[in-house]
């Protein structure tokens, strides 16, 4: 059985395949997302990588799966190696997988099998800037980006980087899939304010679920 099945979530579709689920990852399932979320950590603790640039970004993070996506002076690039430890990255959690695979679906992305998870830690203030997922190699799959914890501003552009953007505000559980024509569009994380979750603290946490390899 599907630990999401019991959802039945509030879909929008923001603009052309962006899609908000809210609430999607609340319900019974949401106590063992928790627990594998914080034993990836433990396995894989947190850092803050560095841009290409040299600066460390505001949001620190981590991996599961077959492949992490990783940032240093050389690039943003995925591998299959913690560069840390040079320890392969935890699997990624049963909860984690049907999560991405059922969010995925409910947008019409049937045959989404991520191997790549990108969890980030926010802290109040930091950030993510205007960016896009490029370093994937299948286009044709979706993104799925999971927010737990305090909530958060998402802000969702076009093709260039100048196009004016979306402000899509996000709480605790809820799910944002794009794809199709907006897969390689420019997204962003606004600042985050001073909040608390009751469960996860003064943090947020975005899951962000890609088939990469």
């Amino acid at each position: 059985m599907d630990l999401f099945d019991d959802l039945k979530p509030i879909k929008q579709e923001i603009i052309n395949d962006v899609y908000l689920l809210q609430g999607f990852a609340l319900g019974a399932s949401e106590r063992l997302l928790l627990i594998a979320l914080q034993a990836v950590i433990i396995n894989a603790p947190l850092c803050n990588m560095m841009t290409k640039m040299g600066f460390a970004m505001s949001a620190a993070m981590t991996n599961c799966g077959d492949l992490g996506w990783i940032s240093d002076r050389k690039g943003y690039r995925y591998d299959g190696h913690n560069p840390l430890t040079n320890q392969p990255w935890p699997d990624m959690p049963a909860s984690f997988l049907q999560l991405a695979t059922s969010a995925a679906a409910e947008c019409g992305y049937v045959n989404f099998v991520p191997d790549a998870c990108l969890i980030n830690q926010y802290i109040v203030g930091a950030s993510m800037g205007l960016h896009q997922d490029k370093n994937e190699q299948d286009f044709s799959q979706p993104i799925v980006s999971v927010s737990l914890g305090i909530p958060a501003t998402f802000q969702f552009g076009g093709l260039k980087r100048s196009d004016k953007t979306l402000k899509i505000p996000v709480n605790h559980g809820d799910v944002v899939v794009w794809g199709g024509e907006a897969r390689l569009k420019f997204h962003a994380v606004m600042p985050l304010k001073a909040n608390h979750h009751k469960a996860l603290g003064d943090y947020r946490y975005n899951l962000t679920f890609r088939k990469a390899g």
